[in-house]
């Protein structure tokens, strides 16, 4: 799983996700890639399955780059644990992700094998997402 090697503060505030992807919001390294819809929390986890799902779809061939990474520590607290006591442990990592985002790109592969490897990484996510292809003024 992703997260951070080391954090300055293990415990941070939820935040907001209003607004569009201001960086990010372009393909930069491969032809295809995997734009959000929606505003979300992305888990290292389902990060995980979205890769393993497209490696797999694409056999050997191809390049797989995940442009996004869970940096941001969700707590919780136990289950049937009193109010109070303090913030609780850490629990899992997720990358914050607003509409807009490349998530995933690919490259080294035809369109129809790329659209269907991001397709199944889509399924693995929870958000709505689009294929999007590299312009050809685009360098």
């Amino acid at each position: 799983m992703l997260m951070p090697k080391r954090v300055k503060y293990r415990r941070v505030h939820r935040g907001r996700m209003t607004g569009k992807a201001l960086r990010g919001n372009t393909i930069t390294y491969g032809q295809y890639g995997l734009q959000a819809c929606e505003p979300a929390w992305i888990t290292s986890n389902q990060i995980e399955a979205a890769r393993i799902a497209m490696t797999r779809y694409c056999k050997r061939f191809g390049k797989v780059w995940i442009k996004i990474f869970p940096d941001k520590p969700i707590t919780a607290r136990p289950a049937e644990t009193r109010m109070g006591k303090g913030k609780g442990n850490v629990e899992y990592w997720v990358a914050v992700v607003k509409p807009g985002r490349i998530m995933f790109e690919l490259a080294g592969v035809d369109e129809a094998t790329a659209r269907e490897a991001l397709r199944l990484a889509s399924h693995k996510l929870p958000i709505k997402c689009k294929f999007v292809k590299k312009e050809e003024g685009e360098q």
